[in-house]
């Protein structure tokens, strides 16, 4: 559908064209260097962009190529790049975000699992003892942390951790020259990385452990709950089977749908670290006018959300006997 959209739109044919566009630009350079005279200039110009144009099949409606645009998003041949590069210096957008995913994964996914952990951790705690002195002292503590600019928070831990204390490295990946060694590299890494987790946790986890607390909190006032109190059953068979049981669905759903959102990088969080991942990538192929990076993007991004939609299908069946599907 995104593929027939982008066509139908004329989308595409824009994109193509200002690929055209980019590459022609490219060769009236190259031959200004040898053709002195503009009308020769113009005229191989003008064959260059009609062989460019018949390569991209503009010369045809978008229908032509509709055919072999799906074969190469369902085989993830996604292009190539026209200004960024990998590491390695390869040019295609799957080694690229190859690259840049892991890199993410390491930082922004390692920080959300860290924010999801103490959510579930801090959450049913203040649920239990709502309304008091702790929970109202902690849902300010909680709100604090959500209203934190995330690059405000980055700004500040460089300038103190980096600059004043020198404790942390003030940015990048790993240090230049890199450690000799496969466990002085990793090491190296998780220490530019901690920095940046710190940050990403600081700011995240306080909306994370306030909505694990609601959602806790609704469950924990239902009329069954107050039956197994009466009961007499002790108050972590109440947590454990009754209320986080309950509680699970809307819970796992916001765990699943924001570390799928994770793998989509932080532009910001990324861009003050300059933390090579997907956020930045997104960030410098906008810079760039990278059409093909951008719309490759857009494509993984929108893929790993309809993953984890359908894992959380599946989950739904498993958390909650009452769901069934025909």
């Amino acid at each position: 559908m995104v593929v027939v959209s982008l066509g139908a739109t004329g989308f595409s044919d824009r994109m193509l064209q200002a690929t055209v566009n980019e590459e022609v630009r490219a060769v009236r350079i190259g031959l200004a260097q040898t053709i002195r005279d503009p009308l020769l200039l113009e005229q191989a110009v003008a064959e260059r962009r009609l062989q460019l144009e018949a390569f991209y099949s503009l010369d045809k409606p978008w229908y032509y190529r509709l055919p072999d645009t799906v074969r190469r998003v369902v085989t993830f041949d996604l292009g190539e790049a026209r200004t960024l590069r990998s590491t390695e210096g390869s040019s295609r957008v799957v080694d690229l975000l190859a690259e840049r995913l892991s890199n993410t994964v390491l930082l922004i996914t390692t920080a959300s699992v860290i924010t999801a952990i103490l959510g579930l951790i801090i959450g049913p705690r203040l649920a239990s003892r709502a309304g008091s002195r702790l929970d109202r002292f902690s849902c300010l503590v909680l709100a604090v942390s959500y209203a934190l600019p995330a690059w405000w928070v980055g700004i500040f831990m460089v300038l103190i951790f980096a600059f004043e204390w020198g404790i942390f490295p003030y940015g990048g990946m790993v240090s230049a020259p890199s450690p000799d060694g496969i466990i002085a590299r990793v090491g190296d890494t998780l220490w530019h990385a901690a920095l940046p987790v710190i940050t990403l946790v600081l700011v995240s986890f306080g909306s994370w452990a306030y909505s694990v607390r609601t959602m806790v909190l609704n469950t924990a006032q239902e009329p069954f709950v107050t039956v197994g109190r009466a009961k007499g059953l002790p108050e972590n068979i109440l947590e454990r089977r009754y209320i986080l049981r309950a509680a699970a669905p809307p819970i796992i759903t916001s765990l699943i749908l924001g570390l799928a959102g994770s793998l989509g990088g932080a532009i910001l969080t990324e861009t003050v670290f300059n933390w090579p991942g997907m956020g930045r990538l997104y960030y410098d192929a906008i810079i760039a006018a990278d059409e093909t990076v951008i719309v490759a993007l857009t494509f993984v991004f929108t893929l790993i959300y309809l993953v984890a939609r359908f894992v959380l299908e599946i989950l739904y069946i498993w958390l909650d006997p009452r769901i069934r599907y025909a």
